[in-house]
């Protein structure tokens, strides 16, 4: 364990962030799991809407460093393709 008190923060500081990522991710599967579940039902309104709002999420998780920005054009190129291909 850590002794010195930068080393105590440190710690604290990254049990935060380690918190504030597991709850962004969760959202992100979440929504990854809707979205895709509206397009396999071909409930296309409300995967049109679910898109916009996942890719604003994607978007705001890659600028924070939670998901890499190749990861996160990667899971909206191919949530945009799944819905082109149903349309």
């Amino acid at each position: 364990m850590a002794s010195h008190a930068s080393a105590l923060k440190a710690h604290r500081q990254s049990l935060k962030n380690r918190a504030r990522n597991r709850r962004f991710r969760a959202r992100l599967r979440t929504a990854l799991k809707d979205i895709r579940t509206a397009i396999d039902g071909n409930d296309l309104a409300s995967a049109k809407t679910a898109l916009k709002q996942t890719v604003s999420l994607i978007d705001r998780m890659a600028s924070k460093g939670i998901i890499h920005r190749n990861a996160a054009g990667r899971y909206k190129s191919r949530l945009a393709t799944r819905l082109a291909g149903r349309a």
